[in-house]
């Protein structure tokens, strides 16, 4: 099993019923907090060395990480050894943790499987029948790393995500239950690949499960690419149901249909407008740069740089 803490009491006895510009020339965008965010980056799109992220997280003192892939592993299978040696560098660099970014179902619904078994591309090889130990070990991260957020999936995309609404509908609903019990709120983020994918999807699972502990991650980049509008419309059906926000950008290739990630601002998502309207709505939750695009050298700190130089401009017009 990939887990190696002992077995708690907390879940008792529910689960047995589970089926290039440098911050000195920006100085209006300094902080997340000056510009009334809870702004952050997940880690692993800077480098799997978490000090070297945290360094660079802390050199554009934002107040957040998100944690997902530390030293060529998923947190899931961290030792409580690297378990602790990552919490003392969160510490270290004064930084909140904004969420425990898992692969909880990400992966094949039993009822409906896509057509081939994939793998979550973060080092994660789980299955329906980790469910329970996955739930188990990401409440204690969340505790352990002092966030309340989760973050979740909805099994990996069939051809007719209809049909596999009602089943992923209500295991999420059961993992809502469960997350309740221990304080936890389950942050589901729309996620082409899975069954939830655009702003429409996740609206909906969130209403008709209406717990307070399921909510959503809703990421503008991603509903791009199953051709949904981000901002006005995909916004328009998750507003006020997500506790969380993943910040990327995408580009369409006009000869081939396909989406290519971009720095943030330089894409096809209106993020000025979607940050506007955050502002307007009085959005205080927190937010996480995911960059994923890659500049032609492939360098992955620089390229993060660039997406997220591009959202603090934004920001900062947003004002």
């Amino acid at each position: 099993m990939y887990l190696n803490l002992t077995r708690r009491d907390f879940l008792g006895t529910a689960l047995l019923a589970w089926p290039g510009l440098k911050l000195a020339s920006f100085p209006e965008a300094g902080t997340g907090k000056k510009l009334g965010y809870k702004l952050g980056i997940i880690t692993d799109e800077l480098t799997d060395d978490l000090e070297q992220a945290l360094d660079f997280i802390a050199e554009y003192s934002l107040g957040y990480c998100e944690l997902r892939q530390l030293w060529h592993k998923n947190i899931m299978n961290l030792s409580q050894e690297e378990l602790a040696r990552a919490k003392q560098l969160v510490e270290k660099h004064h930084l909140q943790v904004a969420a425990i970014a898992s692969p909880l179902f990400k992966y094949n619904l039993p009822e409906m499987p896509a057509r081939e078994e994939k793998r979550d591309t973060f080092l994660a090889s789980f299955t329906e029948q980790d469910t329970e130990d996955l739930l188990r070990r990401a409440f204690e991260l969340a505790h352990l790393f002092g966030t309340t957020k989760v973050r979740i999936f909805s099994y990996w995309r069939v051809d007719e995500p209809e049909k596999a609404y009602p089943y992923v509908r209500d295991r999420l609903a059961k993992a809502a239950v469960l997350a309740g019990q221990n304080g936890i709120v389950l942050a589901l983020e729309n996620e082409p690949a899975c069954n939830v994918g655009t702003g429409k999807e996740l609206g909906r699972i969130v209403r008709e499960v209406n717990s307070p502990h399921l909510r959503g991650t809703w990421d503008p980049g991603n509903a791009v690419s199953l051709n949904e509008i981000p901002y006005p419309d995909g916004y328009r059906e998750v507003r006020g149901l997500f506790t969380h926000m993943h910040v990327k950008d995408a580009v369409k290739d006009s000869r081939t249909g396909e989406y290519h990630y971009a720095p943030v601002g330089r894409g096809l998502v209106d993020y000025k407008g979607q940050f506007k309207a955050l502002r307007e709505d009085g959005y205080t939750e927190t937010i996480s740069l995911e960059t994923h695009y890659r500049r032609p050298d492939g360098n992955a700190m620089e390229s993060t740089r660039e997406a997220l130089e591009g959202l603090l401009k934004i920001l900062s017009e947003v004002g």
